[in-house]
Parts: structure tokens; C-alpha cells; sequence
């Protein structure tokens, strides 16, 4: 089987166009984003082509878009003229940053697609400010339509990773299972549901 960065890496030229489906889900969710990280300090993770990062970074006072696919992140640095927006290659899982850095951590469609992402969150909570906020958006397989059951096959055949098929209640109870508090939910309609969450530390005893 192949590795994620692989599969990324393999794709990083295609991603953009193969996204283009999902354009009214995602503008939907610049929207929910922008006044969130409205003059914050943030921190992207599986930034992929930077797509997220760059519709957002007028709002925000400065962005750590990473990613762990370097293919992705050369495709990511192109165009890219904001003095505001830095892209750089990062393992989720070990980060180079010290603790409560960020006021807010963005990890947008990649939680279903690592393994073990419950130890992706120990470290997002580490980097984040203790009044931040984690946003974690993600595709919510196990809701496809009948389309989105096609393209999951179509991406799977291809080796895409994904790791937990989640429906968008299941996801949201994952998030709080491992100290998060859902403060607001939205299910994005998509041929495959987009499920944004956005959530706060719960404080530890």
C-alpha cells in the first residue's frame, strides 16, 4: 500500500482541478473561517495547495500553512505574494513549534485520512493557545450520496488513505471523546458531506 505522502505527492499537480467540484462547499467555508481568524495568529495543517490559506490570510495577522507532502507545498508557494502567509513541509504529528503558539489551528480534510488522528489532536492542543480555537472541517464519508459513494471508490482504486468513514454526528462526538468542545457544527452539502467544527481546549483536571 502506498504511503499518504506518496499518494499526495503523486497528486499535487491534479489537486486544484479535482477540487473544482467542491467550489460552493468551500466558499461556504471561507466564509465561516474568515471572521474567526480575523487578526489571530494561525496555523494550517494538510494545507494541501494552500487553497484554504490563501482565500483566508487578509483576515488573519499571520499563517503557518504546512503540509507534509513537499510536492504539495511547491505547488502551495506559487503565486504567493502575502508577507503574511508562510508555507512550510511539517509532520502534523511532531511539530516544530513551542507550546500555545497559535491562536487558532486549522486542520481542514485530513483527520479522516491519517492514522491514529486522536494523537494529531494531543499535538494541535499543544501548539494551541488556551483560549484558541481549533477549526477541523472534514469530509464525512460514511453520509455519501450515491455520487460521492463513486468518487470514494474512484480514490480509493486510485490508493487514496482514508482511514475513518465517519458520518458528521460520529465525527463531532470523535472530536469530544478527545477533549475538544464542538462550540459550533455546519454540514456543508457536497456529494460527499463536508462537516465543519469548531471547538475549544476542555480544560484538563
Amino acid at each position: 500500500m502506498k504511503s499518504p505522502k506518496t499518494f499526495w505527492d503523486r497528486n499535487a499537480g491534479r489537486y486544484d482541478r479535482f477540487m473544482r467540484k467542491d467550489a460552493a462547499a468551500y466558499e461556504r467555508l471561507y466564509e465561516l473561517l474568515r471572521p474567526v481568524v480575523r487578526h489571530k495568529t494561525v496555523l494550517e495543517l494538510a494545507t494541501g495547495t494552500g487553497r484554504i490559506a490563501k482565500h483566508i490570510v487578509r483576515s488573519a495577522d499571520h499563517i503557518e500553512a504546512t503540509d507534509a507532502s513537499q510536492k504539495m507545498i511547491e505547488q502551495a508557494k506559487q503565486g504567493v505574494k502575502s508577507t503574511k502567509l508562510h508555507f512550510s513541509v511539517q509532520d502534523m504529528f511532531h511539530l516544530p513549534y513551542a507550546d500555545q503558539s497559535f491562536d487558532v489551528v486549522i486542520v481542514s480534510n485530513a483527520l479522516h485520512i491519517v492514522p491514529h488522528p486522536e494523537k494529531a489532536l494531543i499535538e494541535f492542543r499543544r501548539v494551541l493557545k488556551n483560549d484558541g480555537t481549533l477549526i477541523a472541517p472534514t469530509f464525512t464519508h460514511a453520509e455519501n450520496s450515491p455520487w460521492g459513494n463513486l468518487q470514494a471508490l474512484a480514490l480509493k482504486i486510485a490508493g487514496f488513505p482514508l482511514h475513518s468513514r465517519w458520518t458528521s454526528a460520529a465525527y463531532l462526538a470523535f472530536l469530544q471523546q478527545n477533549g475538544w468542545t464542538v462550540c459550533k457544527s455546519v454540514v456543508l452539502q457536497n456529494s460527499i458531506p463536508l462537516t465543519y467544527a469548531e471547538c475549544k481546549k476542555v480544560e484538563r483536571r
